[in-house]
């Protein structure tokens, strides 16, 4: 594919992603919130679950939610379904574009598993399938009907999907995948159970029947896993701008302290927007903050045991820069896979590789995600090094020349 052409596929594709996706997420939470918002403010009204009343650009509605559904439909219904599906469509075709398309540069590690790139496109398109599958089944078994334990089963499937990601993919990819099997789980809840019984009961009314109510409570429960399984979804998508996750030797440990951490979080918002409070509810609070602490405690890189205790010029620092990193990041990249420097960095000049010093120390020293899985054979002396100097650098920018 024409590099120019993937730029802008990828732009175009992560822009609507990211558009759709938060307008998914407000619904969601609108609603979740609107829900919980629930009163009886006068003699409960037959047929009425509670009403609620919101004030919002100059204007005041009132809101009210029938106990199943009302005894004839509107000419007009809203709907809201695309939200999900463009969300989940295009963050596929990003996924392909990006990991498959990309899959020896960014899906596989030999450091982590001698994969091949097809095999782990397929584990890759099994996960998201088998994902859905299998929680699917489990809550449709009499597990099913007991919240705790569906809570725990969910948990568990999703840390299988977190531990065999993080053993099979890269860094990166793991944690994007993790992303992924939520969503996949997330927007076919919406396709397969949540809008096909709304239609059921849609169906019902016009046909003059009365609609069960197992169908309403069904699409109910899935999208309240929805609402809970967000926030990880969300911390999964962001997380390849930071490898002291991703990087971590515990770096699945990270992604189920995440799931938990977001289901406190969201225990408690949506507590609080039911109107409650009290020990229970703060103890939700206490104990994400707890947990947060825990996670920030877990060490996130792995240390470089090699220690340089003599002066690195430039010179030096600069040979290993041009052996280990020039071949991508150069103005003319001699790495087949680039046809312009990532990110428009290149090494090409003594000014440049004191311009991107603080950069390098980050992503060739401290977190070791560069180069990318480690294909031109960085050794950890030669981190050593690159970090010895730009420690001189620094001291020398306050106190000398180099």
């Amino acid at each position: 594919m024409d590099p120019i052409l993937a730029e802008w596929l990828s732009l175009a594709l992560r822009w609507i992603h990211v558009m759709t996706g938060i307008m998914w997420i407000g619904t969601s939470f609108f609603f979740i919130w609107l829900d919980a918002s629930l009163r009886h403010y006068a003699a409960p009204k037959p047929g009425i679950a509670g009403e609620s009343w919101l004030v919002h650009g100059g204007g005041f509605y009132a809101v009210e939610k029938f106990l199943v559904a009302p005894g004839t439909m509107p000419k007009e219904l809203h709907w809201f379904k695309y939200e999900a599906y463009f969300t989940w469509f295009s963050g596929f075709f990003l996924l392909a574009l990006i990991y498959y398309y990309g899959a020896e540069q960014n899906l596989i590690d030999p450091a982590v598993s001698p994969i091949s790139s097809g095999k782990a496109i397929l584990v890759s398109l099994g996960l998201l399938i088998g994902g859905w599958i299998a929680y699917d089944l489990l809550c449709r078994s009499p597990i099913g009907r007991n919240t705790t334990a569906l809570a725990i089963g969910v948990f568990i499937l999703v840390a299988l999907a977190a531990y065999i990601c993080t053993e099979l993919f890269s860094g990166r990819a793991a944690y994007l995948h993790v992303g992924g099997f939520i969503g996949t789980i997330m927007a076919t809840n919406v396709f397969h159970i949540i809008i096909p019984n709304q239609r059921k009961v849609v169906k019902s009314l016009l046909a003059g029947e009365a609609p069960d109510p197992a169908l309403g409570k069904q699409a109910k429960q899935r999208s309240l896993h929805n609402n809970y399984l967000t926030l990880p979804v969300v911390l999964m998508m962001i997380s390849n701008h930071y490898p002291i996750m991703y990087e971590s030797p515990f770096r699945w440990v990270f992604v189920i302290g995440a799931v938990l951490l977001s289901g406190l979080l969201r225990a408690y918002a949506n507590a609080r927007n039911a109107g409650l409070s009290g020990d229970k509810v703060t103890y939700l609070l206490v104990l994400a903050l707890g947990l947060g602490l825990c996670l920030a405690a877990i060490p996130g890189l792995k240390t470089n045991a090699i220690a340089i205790d003599r002066k690195v010029d430039l010179v030096e620092a600069a040979a290993i820069i041009q052996q280990r990193c020039v071949a991508c990041h150069s103005s003319v990249p001699t790495d087949a896979f680039f046809k312009a420097p990532p990110k428009g960095i290149a090494f090409d000049s003594a000014a440049e590789i004191r311009r991107y010093a603080p950069m390098i120390a980050r992503v060739a020293v401290a977190t070791k995600m560069m180069p990318l899985r480690n294909q031109t054979g960085m050794t950890e002396e030669e981190r050593a090094v690159l970090g010895a100097w730009i420690a001189g650098s620094a001291t020398d920018d306050h106190g000398g020349q180099e």
